[in-house]
């Protein structure tokens, strides 16, 4: 009950709305049993030879039908825009909310889960709230006037007719409570069947480089089925308690008959005032009937408003103080103080009582072997993450006490893995900077070696890019993703294996183009050439978390056995020299 109370609250904003199209299904209705009681005077009239009032009659079923399809039309006309207005309000607060969580939030759900909750979840609720309801109070109101008309005619035998109409109810009842899990289990099934449809997908050229096309349709075809087996029993719940919500009114239908044909042939009911109780209880039936579909439906609400509502009540673990501002002025200093960082679910500390201090300007190189926390680190200084213990300042200011939208537009990161859109190659650079001059975003491109490439594409800077950049190589994306970097001028710049994806000779350009940017900014590098960590003004190098060394390269390679090993096993093809080693 409580969560149908949450999702009505979703109509609140639109109470005046609901409370017309309520209005107007309810005169509707009015119209619509006022039909057989015109109907049946007709008829009587017709025995009586008053022409006049057949004529008049006849006029008023006419009338009344015209207002019935006026209100009806309305009714839909109001229903309609209260349904797409709630869907609208909720895709925005579903949306805004992901939108504040932290990326630790992503990092344990399926993308396809959570587009099953934005898109198949948020209709079954749309559905109901917009329509559902409409439909359920409709049902009703026919219900209660009909009944009403009944026993102003003959209250004896509204009763016999109506007496079903208490089981009808408990019957729908049960059905309702036996098919809210059933339901609920579909939609969670239906969720995991999208995952995987968004998992095959965006694993495209993984699945057709190792020619496993079949073990994915096979994998696709179990979450098929698993589908069809759940949404089977909801479906064999319905096929036995629809039915009965059906048949019971029939039962009444048969004592009217026999009752009511009785009374006609005895002369105590006129054959119109039969005509229209059995027309009063013909428009029981489909009110009736289509009760148990909307309760199923109900129920799927519930069971889709329920996954929603967990999504909502998911609170954002990065909190914000009120009063948070930019970082203050500054070059781009950075100390971290005693940090520590502790993933969810990880059984060890990915950073362990850090302390690293890096000037405004500096260069820093970070190396250890996978898993040693590098890009754990640098995923500190935009505040992806926040620390488990100690501080992370920026000038001087604690991170967490920066309003975030200032602090990462301060802070630019470039991947070994780029994200591009499905945009122009203009967009995806200027996503950085939207209101930036195409002669910035061009200049931006020169910097990082992309211009080249760009200028050779169909429409060049107007070129769309497939969705994740899939249609440019590897070497192509990274360089658009650097550009895109450079042209947000940021404070600190983040090269997390920035140039894995390029070859020798496109490395040397690009490292040309970092060299000129990178001076006089803070830069972290995270690499596994040497002749990217050349770049570098000082290396640190880390292992399970810790810092265990700081300095040159040759101080490194004297001093630390673990940098030493690292060089000669991770750099095996590039040697040091003189040149290299002094840049």
């Amino acid at each position: 009950m409580l969560r149908f109370r949450r999702l009505l609250g979703f109509l609140r904003p639109y109470r005046r709305a609901v409370f017309v199209s309520f209005a107007f299904a309810a005169a509707a209705m009015v119209a619509t049993v006022a039909i057989p009681w015109l109907t049946g005077r007709a008829i009587d009239s017709t025995h009586s030879g008053d022409r006049t009032e057949l004529i008049w009659l006849a006029v008023g079923v006419g009338v009344a039908g015209l207002l019935r399809l006026a209100l009806s039309v309305a009714r839909r006309l109001v229903a309609g825009r209260v349904s797409l207005a709630v869907e609208y309000d909720l895709r925005e607060q579903l949306y805004g909310h992901l939108q504040s969580l932290e990326l630790g939030f992503f990092d344990h759900q399926q993308t396809g889960q959570l587009m099953s909750r934005v898109t198949v979840d948020l209709q079954a609720v749309r559905f109901f709230l917009g329509y559902g309801l409409i439909f359920i109070g409709q049902a009703l109101f026919t219900i209660i006037l009909a009944g009403i008309a009944m026993f102003l005619l003959q209250p004896g035998l509204a009763a016999i007719a109506l007496a079903p109409v208490p089981f009808v109810v408990l019957i729908a009842f049960r059905f309702g409570h036996r098919s809210r899990p059933a339901n609920q289990e579909v939609q969670q099934r239906i969720a995991e069947l999208t995952a995987e449809a968004e998992e095959n997908v965006s694993g495209v050229r993984v699945v057709k480089a190792f020619a496993r096309e079949q073990r994915q349709q096979e994998r696709f075809d179990h979450r098929v089925a698993r589908v069809f087996e759940q949404s089977m029993i909801a479906t064999r719940l319905q096929a036995f308690y629809a039915p009965f919500i059906g048949f019971l009114p029939n039962l009444g239908l048969a004592a009217i008959l026999f009752v009511g044909g009785r009374q006609v042939i005895d002369g105590t009911l006129t054959v119109g005032e039969f005509t229209a109780f059995y027309a009063y209880l013909l428009l029981l039936i489909s009110p009736m009937r289509t009760l148990g579909y909307l309760l199923g439906a109900s129920q799927r609400a519930a069971a889709s408003g329920a996954r929603i509502f967990q999504l909502l009540d998911r609170a954002p673990a990065m909190s914000v103080p009120d009063d948070a501002g930019p970082l203050p002025p500054g070059d781009g200093r950075v100390e971290l103080r005693g940090v520590s960082l502790a993933f969810e679910g990880a059984r060890q500390r990915a950073l362990s009582d850090v302390d690293l201090v890096v000037e405004a300007g500096t260069t820093i190189a970070l190396v250890g072997a996978t898993g040693a926390g590098k890009t754990a680190l640098v995923s500190l200084l935009p505040r992806l993450y926040d620390v488990t213990e100690g501080e992370v300042l920026i000038d001087g200011a604690d991170v967490r006490q920066v309003d975030p939208r200032a602090l990462r537009s301060e802070i630019a990161v470039v991947t070994d893995d780029p994200f591009l859109f499905s945009a122009t190659v203009h967009d995806n650079i200027a996503y950085a900077r939207p209101d930036a001059t195409r002669e910035e975003v061009e200049l931006a491109a020169r910097r990082a070696r992309a211009d080249g490439f760009v200028q050779e594409l169909p429409d060049g800077y107007d070129t769309m890019i497939g969705e994740r950049g899939l249609t440019l190589s590897g070497g192509q994306r990274q360089r658009v993703a650097i550009a895109r970097a450079l042209l947000a001028n940021p404070r600190i710049l983040v090269l997390d294996d920035a140039t894995s994806a390029v070859d020798a000779s496109t490395e040397r350009e690009i490292k040309a183009a970092l060299r000129e940017v990178m001076a006089g900014r803070t830069t972290f590098v995270i690499a596994h050439r040497l002749s990217t960590i050349s770049l570098a003004d000082e290396i640190v190098v880390l292992e399970r978390g810790r810092i265990v060394a700081r300095g040159s390269h040759d101080e490194l390679v004297e001093s630390d056995e673990l940098y030493a090993e690292i060089a000669q096993k991770g750099l095996p093809d590039l040697v040091p020299t003189q040149e290299a080693v002094g840049q």
